[in-house]
């Protein structure tokens, strides 16, 4: 079985403990003298970079949290001058501002190495034909695995999202061999093909690398046996990097994800109370960048529940593995492979109404495609005695929350006291996916 970077990916575990501490030193150094909300979180707790003398003082330190994020907008959390940056990109899944990432010119090599590494561990090679039908605008989603198939040497086509029916045909006449997309858009393919008659069998399919959403073994298998490919998971983390954090290899003895451990430094917490759990418990992933160089980030939480595990892979990598994602611990709700906090969707509607009405997410799935529905109460400055000024209204709406959150939603006016948002039965977010 093929490995990118053997002498990464295969490394002596204890020599692996020592590449880590060497490059968190060298982080907690750069970000100490070059980002001061790091700066001013050490001096509060009394400490300093060379304070850290084992990985085990990393849990000394405070975390890092998307409220953190946004509030460092545009370039506060920047650990390099601007003209060092070569690329940004930003993500919406923030209770407020969106959340900045740059990148250096060595970020970029050090992403396409591990986009590489992952999609090698998928079994891909430089023969394949990849189909990519990810986000190519701020976030993060498409360009990872772009990198990885041109340094592979393999040929990428960049669809990007949208229009199954074009999907497929670039397909077949194209003969991709793989593809990069979310869980839930590889079944809205299957269900086109259906539709058009097209039998998978006649096409050139051989996997699926999806993410960007929670997915299930049930929706695994699924998929692959609509589409006659391997579906294999990976785990796309834009605040980190993006595509190239962890990813599934073919091996595949147990559900799981290799997790770039010499780039990426992980703690399983309970959410509640911070502590570091055990080996094998299921709590909340916490990441620490260690050779990003634009944004690296310190304990930062995800809101990933997931497990860790370091049993042998029959692949030969070392790398610790990452359970599929369990679910969120916090507020935030994914649609369309997209975060999005529901506070934000407030903050917009008080922006065009000086005050905050009653409102609720639904978020639902027709077929196997998600829709997210924001219900918003009428009262007296929601009251329109007009259709026209109505539709005007829900349309500037409409448009100010797909700028702001990423997606498309549908907005309905109820009537007034109808949500009752403080009560059990009627919560901020409903989810009918579960």
């Amino acid at each position: 079985m093929a490995v990118f970077d053997p002498d990464a990916e295969q490394m002596d575990r204890g020599e692996l403990a020592q590449l880590q501490l060497e490059r968190l030193q060298a982080t907690l150094t750069r970000v100490y003298k070059n980002v001061k909300f790091y700066k001013k979180k050490f001096d509060e707790m009394g400490f300093l970079p060379e304070d850290c003398q084992s990985l085990e003082d990393l849990a000394r330190l405070p975390f890092t949290t998307r409220h953190d994020l946004a509030r460092a907008y545009p370039y506060e959390m920047f650990a390099v001058p601007l003209r060092e940056v070569v690329r940004i990109h930003s993500s919406t899944g923030s209770p407020g501002n969106p959340i900045v990432m740059g990148y250096t010119a060595w970020d970029l090599r050090h992403w396409a190495r591990l986009a590489a590494r992952v999609l090698t561990a998928a079994g891909v090679d430089r023969d394949d034909v990849v189909q990519v039908t990810l986000s190519y605008g701020l976030l993060t989603s498409a360009f990872g695995l772009h990198y990885g198939v041109e340094l592979l040497g393999a040929s990428v086509i960049p669809a990007g999202p949208g229009g199954a029916a074009r999907q497929i045909q670039v397909m077949r006449d194209y003969r991709t061999t793989v593809l990069a997309s979310t869980p839930s858009y590889a079944l809205v393919l299957a269900d086109q093909m259906e539709a058009q008659g097209v039998d998978p069998k006649d096409l050139h399919l051989k996997l699926a690398l999806l993410g960007g959403e929670p997915w299930t073994e049930v929706e695994r298998s699924e998929i692959e046996n609509r589409l006659y490919l391997t579906a294999l998971d990976h785990y796309p983390l834009s605040e980190a990097m993006g595509p190239g954090v962890a990813g599934e290899c073919a091996a595949r003895p147990l559900p799981g994800m290799h997790l770039n451990e010499d780039h990426f430094l992980p703690e399983i917490i309970d959410p509640r109370s911070g502590a570091i759990l055990p080996a094998g418990e299921l709590g909340e992933l916490v990441l620490t960048t260690i050779t990003r160089e634009a944004t690296p980030l310190i304990r930062f939480r995800t809101g990933d529940l997931v497990r860790l595990a370091n049993d042998p892979c029959p692949c030969g990598r070392t790398l610790a593995r990452m359970s599929r994602i369990a679910g969120r611990c916090d507020e935030v709700v994914i649609v369309k492979g997209i975060n999005i906090f529901p506070a934000r969707v407030g903050q917009i509607l008080r922006g065009l109404q000086e005050e905050e009405p009653c409102y609720q997410l639904v978020v639902g799935r027709e077929g196997h495609l998600d829709y997210l529905e924001v219900r918003i109460e009428v009262r007296e400055g929601l009251f329109f005695d007009k259709m026209t000024v109505q539709r005007e209204f829900l349309q500037q709406l409409t448009h100010k929350l797909a700028q702001a959150i990423g997606v498309q939603p549908r907005v309905k006016l109820v009537e007034p006291e109808s949500l009752a948002r403080e009560q059990e039965t009627s919560p901020l977010v409903v989810d009918l996916r579960k």
